[in-house]
């Protein structure tokens, strides 16, 4: 049975496979409509139970129609309607009721413990939608997208994040341990990643930088990451932090520091961290980024099933 927790418990070659199906199956999906079902309906008769203890836009559209169309069907559950939340029920419980009704559980959750527990009980696969120290199902996707577009590994491009340092950014860096590709991280001082990924970071080899002035960070980019500075359920003073962002707004003078052909991807929503001006540019592709979710949803799903071709 395959999790998919975090992209630094995962190995390269998986990762690398479940791209390469992604790739596959966006071509083969050119002439069908959004709900029609992939050749063969690889997950027929399977269900997908979702439950988002956080809101989700872009997370929970792309893992309902990744499922159905692979020929499945998907349930999503409020955390507010179960005895988990309500009736004090335990997660051991839960999970055992999940295993027996579901065939892969999806948990976009507000505790790290918590997909942890799951997967000590749960008897089907469990994958992360989104916790407080990782996005992988985003981070994936986006690497799909960056090779699509510049139509190159992602090992031989220059990656560079600006902005806060958070649980996007933190899949960001397995991944470019994961697919060694350079990295540079440019945000304020005292907003580096916790103690357990900077250990994480000194164990590998890996191509990773931090900088406290963007724009050294955005030097000679390929790619341009970025979020949401004021993320959900941020227990900051928010006047204070963004006012130590300031200077790292993408904006076109930023920019043009990076190569020419740079492209600007960001995870959504937005807030003020980047210039409308870059933001709705050619160099955005914000929208591609988001719709690719589904394709690669659909292998990931695949790959917790091992129904990966």
């Amino acid at each position: 049975m395959k999790h998919f927790i975090n992209l630094s418990e995962i190995p390269a070659k998986d990762l690398r496979k479940i791209l390469i199906d992604a790739k596959k199956r966006k071509n083969s999906r050119k002439k069908l409509s959004i709900l029609e079902i992939d050749k063969g309906a690889p997950l027929k008769g399977k269900l997908l139970i979702q439950m988002f203890e956080k809101s989700s836009l872009r997370t929970r559209l792309s893992f309902y129609l990744a499922i159905k169309q692979l020929g499945g069907s998907t349930l999503t559950l409020r955390p507010d309607e179960l005895h988990l939340s309500k009736g004090g029920e335990s997660i051991e419980d839960t999970a055992k009721i999940l295993s027996n009704f579901g065939n892969a559980f999806m948990l976009r959750t507000d505790n790290d413990k918590k997909l942890e527990e799951f997967k000590k009980y749960l008897s089907i696969p469990i994958i992360n939608g989104l916790s407080p120290s990782s996005h992988p199902s985003q981070i994936l996707s986006d690497i799909f997208t960056v090779e699509e577009i510049k139509k190159r590994s992602i090992s031989k491009l220059n990656i560079t994040w600006i902005g806060d340092t958070n649980n996007v950014l933190n899949s960001l860096i397995a991944a470019s341990i994961k697919f060694s590709f350079k990295l540079k991280i440019g945000s304020p001082k005292n907003y580096q990643p916790s103690n357990k990924i900077m250990n994480y970071i000194k164990r590998t080899k890996n191509k990773i930088f931090f900088y406290n002035d963007p724009f050294k960070a955005a030097e000679d980019a390929d790619v341009i990451f970025s979020d949401k500075v004021i993320s959900m359920n941020d227990k900051v003073n928010i006047k204070k932090k963004l006012s130590h962002f300031k200077k790292f707004k993408i904006n076109k003078k930023l920019m043009s520091y990076s190569k020419n052909n740079c492209i600007l991807l960001h995870c959504l929503p937005r807030g003020t961290e980047v210039d409308d001006k870059v933001f709705l540019s050619k160099q955005s592709k914000v929208w591609h980024q988001a719709q690719n979710r589904v394709h690669v949803q659909k292998s990931i799903l695949l790959y917790c099933l091992e129904k990966l071709r």
